[in-house]
Protein backbone atom coordinates (compact mmCIF):
# COMPACT_ATOMS: atom_id res chain seq x y z
CA UNK A 1 0.00 0.00 0.00
CA UNK A 2 1.62 3.57 -0.82
CA UNK A 3 1.35 5.56 2.11
CA UNK A 4 2.92 8.88 0.51
CA UNK A 5 -0.70 10.26 -0.62
CA UNK A 6 -1.91 9.41 2.78
CA UNK A 7 0.87 11.62 4.49
CA UNK A 8 0.59 14.32 1.63
CA UNK A 9 -3.09 14.64 2.24
CA UNK A 10 -2.29 14.69 6.30
CA UNK A 11 0.20 17.17 5.29
CA UNK A 12 -1.96 19.97 3.49
CA UNK A 13 -5.42 19.03 3.81
CA UNK A 14 -5.93 17.45 7.08
CA UNK A 15 -3.52 20.08 9.17
CA UNK A 16 -5.66 22.99 7.36
CA UNK A 17 -9.00 21.71 7.71
CA UNK A 18 -9.01 20.43 10.99
CA UNK A 19 -7.02 23.25 12.61
CA UNK A 20 -9.88 25.39 13.09
CA UNK A 21 -11.52 22.99 16.10
CA UNK A 22 -8.42 20.99 17.31
CA UNK A 23 -6.30 23.91 16.66
CA UNK A 24 -8.18 26.21 18.78
CA UNK A 25 -8.86 23.87 21.40
CA UNK A 26 -5.22 23.10 21.72
CA UNK A 27 -4.09 26.66 21.84
CA UNK A 28 -6.67 27.37 24.29
CA UNK A 29 -5.07 24.81 26.68
CA UNK A 30 -1.49 25.92 26.15
CA UNK A 31 -2.85 29.33 26.93
CA UNK A 32 -4.80 28.48 30.07
CA UNK A 33 -1.59 26.25 31.20
CA UNK A 34 0.90 29.53 30.25
CA UNK A 35 -1.41 31.67 32.76
CA UNK A 36 -1.67 29.46 35.60
CA UNK A 37 1.91 29.06 35.22
CA UNK A 38 2.75 33.03 35.12
CA UNK A 39 0.26 33.14 38.52
CA UNK A 40 1.77 30.57 40.35
CA UNK A 41 5.56 32.97 39.59
CA UNK A 42 4.04 36.19 40.23
CA UNK A 43 3.18 34.86 43.61
CA UNK A 44 6.71 33.89 44.33
CA UNK A 45 9.46 36.25 45.12
CA UNK A 46 12.49 34.07 44.52
CA UNK A 47 11.35 32.80 41.54
CA UNK A 48 10.91 36.79 40.45
CA UNK A 49 14.14 37.29 41.05
CA UNK A 50 15.59 33.91 39.25
CA UNK A 51 13.70 34.97 36.44
CA UNK A 52 14.94 38.53 36.41
CA UNK A 53 18.66 37.56 36.69
CA UNK A 54 18.44 34.86 33.89
CA UNK A 55 19.83 35.14 31.41
CA UNK A 56 17.48 36.01 27.96
CA UNK A 57 18.69 32.87 26.15
CA UNK A 58 18.25 30.55 29.21
CA UNK A 59 13.87 32.52 29.13
CA UNK A 60 13.78 32.35 25.78
CA UNK A 61 14.64 28.69 25.50
CA UNK A 62 12.49 27.59 28.48
CA UNK A 63 9.54 29.60 27.00
CA UNK A 64 9.70 26.95 24.12
CA UNK A 65 10.06 24.04 26.09
CA UNK A 66 6.97 25.14 27.96
CA UNK A 67 4.97 25.67 24.28
CA UNK A 68 6.37 22.42 23.05
CA UNK A 69 5.80 19.92 25.74
CA UNK A 70 2.06 19.98 25.89
CA UNK A 71 2.11 20.22 21.90
CA UNK A 72 4.03 17.38 22.33
CA UNK A 73 1.59 15.34 24.48
CA UNK A 74 -1.16 16.56 22.61
CA UNK A 75 0.65 15.13 19.32
CA UNK A 76 1.04 11.86 21.13
CA UNK A 77 -2.44 11.22 22.36
CA UNK A 78 -3.65 11.89 18.76
CA UNK A 79 -0.88 9.44 17.36
CA UNK A 80 -1.76 6.82 19.54
CA UNK A 81 -5.55 7.34 19.57
CA UNK A 82 -6.00 7.34 15.42
CA UNK A 83 -3.72 4.33 14.96
CA UNK A 84 -5.95 2.53 17.89
CA UNK A 85 -9.14 3.42 16.04
CA UNK A 86 -7.21 3.04 12.07
CA UNK A 87 -6.59 -1.06 13.78
CA UNK A 88 -9.67 -1.41 14.76
CA UNK A 89 -11.26 -0.06 10.96
CA UNK A 90 -8.95 -2.53 9.14
CA UNK A 91 -9.41 -5.41 11.35
CA UNK A 92 -13.34 -4.73 10.62
CA UNK A 93 -12.87 -4.64 6.77
CA UNK A 94 -10.81 -7.93 6.93
CA UNK A 95 -13.13 -10.08 9.51
CA UNK A 96 -16.39 -8.95 7.00
CA UNK A 97 -13.85 -9.60 3.89
CA UNK A 98 -14.90 -6.99 1.63
CA UNK A 99 -15.75 -7.61 -1.23
CA UNK A 100 -14.81 -6.32 -4.77
CA UNK A 101 -17.41 -4.23 -5.20
CA UNK A 102 -17.61 -2.48 -1.20
CA UNK A 103 -13.81 -2.09 -1.46
CA UNK A 104 -14.39 -0.13 -4.66
CA UNK A 105 -17.09 2.03 -3.85
CA UNK A 106 -15.43 2.83 -0.49
CA UNK A 107 -12.37 4.43 -2.40
CA UNK A 108 -14.53 6.12 -4.90
CA UNK A 109 -16.75 7.44 -1.77
CA UNK A 110 -12.82 8.32 -0.04
CA UNK A 111 -11.87 9.89 -3.19
CA UNK A 112 -14.86 11.96 -3.92
CA UNK A 113 -14.44 13.30 -0.10
CA UNK A 114 -10.90 14.79 -0.50
CA UNK A 115 -12.15 15.69 -3.84
CA UNK A 116 -15.02 17.90 -2.56
CA UNK A 117 -12.83 19.40 0.39
CA UNK A 118 -10.51 20.61 -1.67
CA UNK A 119 -12.98 22.31 -3.66
CA UNK A 120 -14.03 23.98 -0.66
CA UNK A 121 -10.89 25.01 0.21
CA UNK A 122 -10.75 26.30 -2.71
CA UNK A 123 -14.02 28.37 -2.63
CA UNK A 124 -15.45 27.11 -5.57
CA UNK A 125 -19.05 28.01 -5.63
CA UNK A 126 -21.37 25.53 -4.22
CA UNK A 127 -18.97 24.31 -2.27
CA UNK A 128 -17.47 26.60 -0.22
CA UNK A 129 -19.88 26.40 2.52
CA UNK A 130 -19.56 22.53 2.82
CA UNK A 131 -17.88 22.06 6.69
CA UNK A 132 -18.27 18.67 8.34
CA UNK A 133 -18.66 19.34 12.44
CA UNK A 134 -19.27 17.30 15.25
CA UNK A 135 -22.23 16.78 17.36
CA UNK A 136 -22.41 19.69 20.02
CA UNK A 137 -22.22 17.39 23.01
CA UNK A 138 -18.47 15.91 21.74
CA UNK A 139 -17.32 19.32 21.32
CA UNK A 140 -18.33 19.99 25.19
CA UNK A 141 -16.43 17.00 26.36
CA UNK A 142 -13.63 17.81 24.71
CA UNK A 143 -13.85 21.68 25.91
CA UNK A 144 -13.92 20.39 29.45
CA UNK A 145 -10.88 18.63 28.99
CA UNK A 146 -8.71 22.04 27.74
CA UNK A 147 -9.87 23.39 31.02
CA UNK A 148 -7.47 21.04 33.13
CA UNK A 149 -4.17 22.30 34.30
CA UNK A 150 -2.68 18.88 34.84
CA UNK A 151 0.08 17.49 33.05
CA UNK A 152 -1.69 14.80 30.90
CA UNK A 153 -4.24 17.42 30.13
CA UNK A 154 -2.66 17.73 26.66
CA UNK A 155 -2.36 14.06 25.93
CA UNK A 156 -5.71 13.40 27.09
CA UNK A 157 -7.35 16.09 24.39
CA UNK A 158 -5.18 14.27 21.86
CA UNK A 159 -6.30 11.35 22.41
CA UNK A 160 -10.00 12.86 22.32
CA UNK A 161 -9.55 14.46 18.95
CA UNK A 162 -10.91 10.88 17.59
CA UNK A 163 -14.52 11.72 18.51
CA UNK A 164 -14.17 15.61 16.55
CA UNK A 165 -12.95 14.13 13.08
CA UNK A 166 -12.71 16.55 10.14
CA UNK A 167 -13.91 15.74 6.77
CA UNK A 168 -10.69 14.80 5.25
CA UNK A 169 -10.10 12.28 7.91
CA UNK A 170 -13.43 10.35 7.73
CA UNK A 171 -12.54 10.02 4.27
CA UNK A 172 -9.05 8.67 5.30
CA UNK A 173 -10.54 6.27 7.82
CA UNK A 174 -12.54 4.67 4.87
CA UNK A 175 -9.35 3.75 3.42
CA UNK A 176 -8.26 2.56 6.69
CA UNK A 177 -11.34 0.27 6.61
CA UNK A 178 -11.08 -0.57 3.01
CA UNK A 179 -7.39 -2.28 3.86
CA UNK A 180 -9.09 -5.12 5.18
CA UNK A 181 -6.11 -5.24 7.87
CA UNK A 182 -5.27 -4.06 11.25
CA UNK A 183 -2.32 -3.32 9.99
CA UNK A 184 -2.61 -1.33 7.02
CA UNK A 185 -5.44 0.40 8.98
CA UNK A 186 -3.41 1.40 11.82
CA UNK A 187 -0.60 2.57 9.39
CA UNK A 188 -2.63 5.03 6.88
CA UNK A 189 -3.92 6.50 10.22
CA UNK A 190 -0.71 6.77 12.10
CA UNK A 191 0.86 8.51 8.96
CA UNK A 192 -1.73 10.55 8.43
CA UNK A 193 -1.56 12.44 12.06
CA UNK A 194 2.15 12.61 11.11
CA UNK A 195 1.25 14.50 8.52
CA UNK A 196 -0.92 16.82 10.57
CA UNK A 197 1.55 17.59 13.35
CA UNK A 198 3.44 20.20 11.84
CA UNK A 199 0.95 22.77 11.70
CA UNK A 200 0.01 21.34 14.72
CA UNK A 201 3.37 21.94 16.45
CA UNK A 202 3.13 25.53 15.04
CA UNK A 203 -0.64 26.11 16.32
CA UNK A 204 0.52 24.93 19.35
CA UNK A 205 3.81 27.25 19.28
CA UNK A 206 2.35 30.52 17.60
CA UNK A 207 -0.48 33.06 18.23
CA UNK A 208 -3.94 32.14 16.81
CA UNK A 209 -4.09 35.60 14.94
CA UNK A 210 -1.36 34.43 12.66
CA UNK A 211 -1.83 31.26 12.39
CA UNK A 212 -5.31 32.54 10.50
CA UNK A 213 -3.42 34.57 8.60
CA UNK A 214 -1.32 31.35 7.10
CA UNK A 215 -4.08 29.47 6.81
CA UNK A 216 -5.35 32.27 4.69
CA UNK A 217 -2.43 32.15 2.67
CA UNK A 218 -2.14 28.72 2.02
CA UNK A 219 -5.76 28.10 1.53
CA UNK A 220 -5.35 28.33 -2.75
CA UNK A 221 -2.18 25.85 -2.58
CA UNK A 222 -3.65 23.61 -0.20
CA UNK A 223 -6.95 23.72 -2.06
CA UNK A 224 -5.34 22.45 -5.07
CA UNK A 225 -2.98 20.02 -4.00
CA UNK A 226 -5.94 18.17 -1.31
CA UNK A 227 -7.80 18.21 -5.11
CA UNK A 228 -5.29 16.54 -6.84
CA UNK A 229 -4.73 13.76 -3.81
CA UNK A 230 -8.97 13.33 -4.18
CA UNK A 231 -8.43 12.88 -7.83
CA UNK A 232 -5.54 10.37 -6.99
CA UNK A 233 -7.30 8.55 -4.33
CA UNK A 234 -10.94 8.31 -6.69
CA UNK A 235 -8.95 6.88 -9.52
CA UNK A 236 -8.04 3.96 -7.36
CA UNK A 237 -11.48 3.46 -6.78
CA UNK A 238 -11.91 3.60 -10.96
CA UNK A 239 -9.37 1.21 -11.32
CA UNK A 240 -10.86 -1.27 -9.07
CA UNK A 241 -14.39 -0.71 -11.04
CA UNK A 242 -12.81 -1.50 -14.12
CA UNK A 243 -14.27 2.27 -15.25
CA UNK A 244 -13.06 3.76 -18.71
CA UNK A 245 -12.51 7.04 -16.65
CA UNK A 246 -10.12 5.26 -14.89
CA UNK A 247 -6.07 6.72 -15.88
CA UNK A 248 -5.43 2.84 -17.33
CA UNK A 249 -7.92 2.58 -19.46
CA UNK A 250 -8.47 6.88 -20.34
CA UNK A 251 -6.22 6.28 -23.26
CA UNK A 252 -7.70 3.54 -24.80
CA UNK A 253 -11.29 5.44 -24.02
CA UNK A 254 -10.04 8.29 -26.22
CA UNK A 255 -8.26 6.33 -28.98
CA UNK A 256 -5.47 5.77 -28.10
CA UNK A 257 -4.00 2.30 -28.12
CA UNK A 258 -2.12 1.02 -25.00
CA UNK A 259 1.74 -0.26 -24.80
CA UNK A 260 2.17 -3.28 -27.24
CA UNK A 261 1.15 -7.05 -25.05
CA UNK A 262 4.07 -9.34 -24.62
CA UNK A 263 3.44 -12.66 -25.20
CA UNK A 264 7.13 -13.68 -24.16
CA UNK A 265 5.71 -15.10 -20.44
CA UNK A 266 2.73 -17.13 -21.77
CA UNK A 267 3.19 -20.77 -22.06
CA UNK A 268 1.19 -23.37 -23.67
CA UNK A 269 1.87 -27.34 -22.68
CA UNK A 270 -0.49 -29.93 -22.79
CA UNK A 271 -3.48 -28.00 -23.43
CA UNK A 272 -2.91 -25.74 -20.31
CA UNK A 273 -1.72 -22.26 -20.36
CA UNK A 274 0.49 -20.51 -18.10
CA UNK A 275 1.62 -17.08 -17.69
CA UNK A 276 3.79 -15.58 -15.64
CA UNK A 277 3.65 -11.89 -13.96
CA UNK A 278 6.35 -10.53 -11.39
CA UNK A 279 4.83 -8.04 -8.86
CA UNK A 280 7.93 -5.56 -7.31
CA UNK A 281 6.95 -2.74 -4.78
CA UNK A 282 6.10 -0.37 -8.01
CA UNK A 283 4.62 -2.38 -10.59
CA UNK A 284 3.24 -5.78 -12.01
CA UNK A 285 5.94 -6.59 -14.96
CA UNK A 286 5.20 -7.23 -18.00
CA UNK A 287 2.20 -4.67 -17.55
CA UNK A 288 0.48 -5.66 -20.67
CA UNK A 289 0.84 -9.61 -21.13
CA UNK A 290 -0.46 -11.43 -23.95
CA UNK A 291 -2.34 -14.71 -23.55
CA UNK A 292 -4.37 -16.87 -26.00
CA UNK A 293 -8.43 -17.12 -25.86
CA UNK A 294 -10.10 -20.52 -25.57
CA UNK A 295 -7.83 -22.61 -23.71
CA UNK A 296 -7.91 -22.67 -19.60
CA UNK A 297 -5.74 -20.46 -18.45
CA UNK A 298 -3.53 -20.17 -15.25
CA UNK A 299 -1.94 -16.98 -14.07
CA UNK A 300 1.47 -17.28 -11.92
CA UNK A 301 2.46 -13.87 -10.08
CA UNK A 302 6.20 -14.35 -8.43
CA UNK A 303 7.25 -11.81 -5.71
CA UNK A 304 10.89 -11.25 -4.18
CA UNK A 305 10.76 -9.28 -1.43
CA UNK A 306 7.65 -7.62 -2.57
CA UNK A 307 6.09 -5.66 0.05
CA UNK A 308 2.87 -2.88 -0.13
CA UNK A 309 -0.18 -2.12 -1.66
CA UNK A 310 1.03 -4.63 -4.82
CA UNK A 311 0.55 -7.43 -2.84
CA UNK A 312 -3.22 -7.15 -2.65
CA UNK A 313 -3.98 -8.46 -6.16
CA UNK A 314 -7.66 -7.85 -7.27
CA UNK A 315 -9.21 -9.00 -10.47
CA UNK A 316 -12.35 -7.48 -10.43
CA UNK A 317 -14.23 -8.83 -13.44
CA UNK A 318 -13.54 -12.69 -11.93
CA UNK A 319 -14.55 -11.48 -8.68
CA UNK A 320 -10.75 -12.47 -7.12
CA UNK A 321 -9.31 -11.71 -4.28
CA UNK A 322 -5.35 -12.84 -3.16
CA UNK A 323 -2.56 -11.53 -0.80
CA UNK A 324 0.63 -12.28 -2.19
CA UNK A 325 3.49 -13.50 -0.22
CA UNK A 326 6.34 -11.22 0.38
CA UNK A 327 8.41 -13.77 -1.70
CA UNK A 328 6.72 -16.57 -3.36
CA UNK A 329 4.82 -17.78 -6.31
CA UNK A 330 1.01 -17.57 -6.19
CA UNK A 331 -1.37 -19.15 -8.79
CA UNK A 332 -4.33 -18.45 -9.94
CA UNK A 333 -7.00 -20.24 -11.97
CA UNK A 334 -8.21 -18.17 -14.64
CA UNK A 335 -10.85 -20.28 -16.31
CA UNK A 336 -11.00 -20.22 -20.44
CA UNK A 337 -10.69 -16.68 -21.13
CA UNK A 338 -12.88 -15.14 -24.36
CA UNK A 339 -11.55 -12.45 -26.57
CA UNK A 340 -10.35 -9.17 -25.00
CA UNK A 341 -8.76 -7.91 -22.00
CA UNK A 342 -8.61 -9.09 -18.44
CA UNK A 343 -7.58 -6.00 -15.99
CA UNK A 344 -6.29 -6.11 -12.47
CA UNK A 345 -4.72 -3.90 -10.24
CA UNK A 346 -3.56 -3.61 -6.31
CA UNK A 347 -6.15 -3.97 -3.29
CA UNK A 348 -6.27 -0.20 -3.64
CA UNK A 349 -6.35 0.66 -6.95
CA UNK A 350 -2.82 1.97 -7.25
CA UNK A 351 -0.80 -0.21 -9.83
CA UNK A 352 -2.32 -1.74 -12.30
CA UNK A 353 -1.86 -4.35 -15.59
CA UNK A 354 -3.77 -6.04 -18.41
CA UNK A 355 -4.03 -9.52 -19.68
CA UNK A 356 -4.44 -9.13 -23.74
CA UNK A 357 -6.76 -12.01 -25.17
CA UNK A 358 -5.84 -12.62 -28.75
Amino acid sequence: MNLFPVLVTGLFAGGVSCAAVQGGLLTGLITRQRAAAAGATALSPASASSTTEAPALRRWSSRIGDDLTPVGGFLAGKLLSHTVFGALLGALGGVFELSVGTRTWLQIGAGLLIVVFGLAQLGVPGFRGIVIEPPASWMRLIRTRTRSQSAVAPAMLGMLTILIPCGVTLSVEALALASGSPWWGAATMAVFVLGTSPLFAVLGYAARVAATVWRGRLAFATGVVVLLMGLYTLNGGLELAGSPLAASRLAATVGVEPAPADASTAVIADGMQTVTIAASNRAYSPGNAEVKSGIPTTLVIKTKGTQGCIRSLIIPELDIQKTLPSTGETRIDLGVLQPGRLDYSCGMGMYSGIVTIS
